[in-house]
């Protein structure tokens, strides 16, 4: 990574570092999708979604399979992905972020505080208009695109359109799980703020104290990752609070739900804690799909889930200042712990 060295910035607290050994996870819900793309009956789509609400509700996370992905797309991808990362520090250096223009390449992103061992490349499948007037503060979210990297713009932009696909239809069977409409939640994604991740974890001199990701839960909606066969990805098991390893299944994409739909839900759901861990023998890469709403978007629980008996369990907030925040907490190391959807969750009283 650029000659990157191991250095304090990285060290995790002790109570957060990974242990030598980590237990892959049982019992993980793998949920074939193919009912979708074959036009199966509506008995098999409700059974889909149920699936999902189950694994929603008590791991936060699933894998599909059967996704209707073209494997030529993924492949792509993937491809231009290692291309990015293999170019001289000088060249990546060119289409760097900055606090203000968050796209791009960054190799300093921080989690809870803590220096991430892993060099990324952010871009947006939908850049929304320039504004006529940048105002202090605000975020200008322009792709950066590498020059001299034949193809790579092109494969990226076909695998965002796939995940966009991917994403309406598991949105789709959330809110069936729901008991929703289908297309409840469509509209907050008009004018969506998604972003795609590209990821590099290098080999680590020192994995028993760093983390390529430290720990959190995702701020958005759904999370679609790919992973390569490296693994590393890492979830805290609800039943003992243990980090146990997510093995990495062939033409396969892991789900995330995201704080979104925590609150959307009114708590129905639960975003999952996950992190990254790194080993000192092995690169390895990943590629999340951050599906997230617009950016006036005011986030509360839906009307159809609240209730006298349950009523909302969080005070709406604005999707883009909260975005806004989690993103410079990102960029550089604050002295306060970042936003969380902790910080709107109502009081309840007997």
């Amino acid at each position: 990574m650029g000659g990157l060295s191991m250095d304090q910035s990285f060290v995790q607290a002790p109570e957060h570092r990974p242990k030598a050994t980590v237990t892959e996870a049982t019992g993980i819900p793998l949920i074939d999708l193919s009912p979708l793309t074959a036009g199966d009956a509506a008995a098999a789509v409700d059974a889909l979604a149920a699936e999902i609400g189950a694994a929603s509700r008590d791991w936060g996370f699933f894998v599909v399979t059967g996704h209707g992905v073209p494997a030529e797309a993924v492949a792509r991808a993937t491809a231009a992905q290692r291309a990015f990362f293999s170019l001289p520090a000088e060249r990546k250096a060119a289409v760097r972020r900055s606090e203000a223009a968050p796209l791009g390449y960054y190799e300093s992103e921080h989690t809870k505080n803590v220096r991430d061992w892993k060099e990324v490349f952010d871009l947006v499948p939908r850049e929304p208009p320039p504004p006529a007037a940048v105002a202090d503060g605000e975020l200008v979210f322009e792709n950066k695109w590498p020059e001299d990297l034949p193809g790579f713009r092109e494969a990226l932009e076909e695998y965002a359109r796939a995940m966009e696909e991917l994403a309406f239809r598991i949105l789709e069977l959330i809110a069936r799980s729901l008991n929703l409409r289908p297309d409840r939640l469509h509209g907050f994604f008009k004018d969506q703020t998604t972003f795609i991740r590209l990821n590099h974890y290098p080999p680590c001199p020192s994995p028993d104290l760093a983390l390529g990701v430290g720990r959190h839960k995702d701020a958005g909606a759904l999370t679609i990752l790919y992973q390569d066969d490296v693994g590393g990805l890492d979830v805290r098991r609800r039943s003992d609070g243990e980090w146990v390893r997510v093995k990495p299944v062939p033409n396969s994409f892991i789900i995330n739900v995201g704080d979104l739909i925590q609150v959307w839900s009114n708590d129905r759901y639960e975003s999952a804690e996950h992190r990254v861990s790194v080993n000192s023998a092995k690169e390895r890469f990943s590629m999340p799909y951050f599906f997230n709403p617009a950016s006036y978007t005011m986030v509360e629980p839906v009307e159809e889930l609240v209730s006298e008996e349950d009523p909302p369990r969080y005070d709406a907030y604005n999707w883009g200042d909260f975005f806004s925040t989690r993103k410079n907490s990102n960029f550089k190391k604050l002295s306060v712990e970042n936003i969380q959807i902790a910080h709107f969750k109502k009081t309840v009283t007997a």
